[in-house]
């Protein structure tokens, strides 16, 4: 009915929806964590915890899977070129005052 996957390290990821009937029966019908967890075969109450959690304060939306998705430009693989000139200059005027930091360090 609902949809589980275990990933490449043993841990176990939950569709949206099943996600969406826990957080359900503790909300709409009032279960407990304990009761949840042994209805829906979750080792730890502390998933549903969370899942409630970010149901409250991102709605349905929070259910969703975010692992992987990284919204920063500095996370993941380096670009192998640069999107526009000042943002190489910046890159550029950083990594000469880190060079003048430990030049200086050097010195003492």
């Amino acid at each position: 009915m609902f949809e589980t996957k275990q990933t490449s390290k043993g841990k176990t990821t939950y569709s949206v929806e099943f996600k969406w009937r826990a957080v359900q029966m503790y909300i709409e019908e009032g279960w407990g964590y304990k009761r949840i967890c042994q209805e829906l075969g979750i080792p730890c109450t502390k998933t549903i915890r969370l899942w409630v959690k970010r149901y409250h304060e991102h709605g349905r939306k929070g259910l969703e899977e975010r692992r992987g998705t990284s919204k920063s430009p500095f996370k993941g693989r380096p670009r192998k070129k640069e999107c526009s000139l000042e943002e190489e200059n910046r890159r550029l005027k950083a990594e000469n005052d880190y060079l003048k930091k430990l030049r200086e360090l050097a010195r003492r």
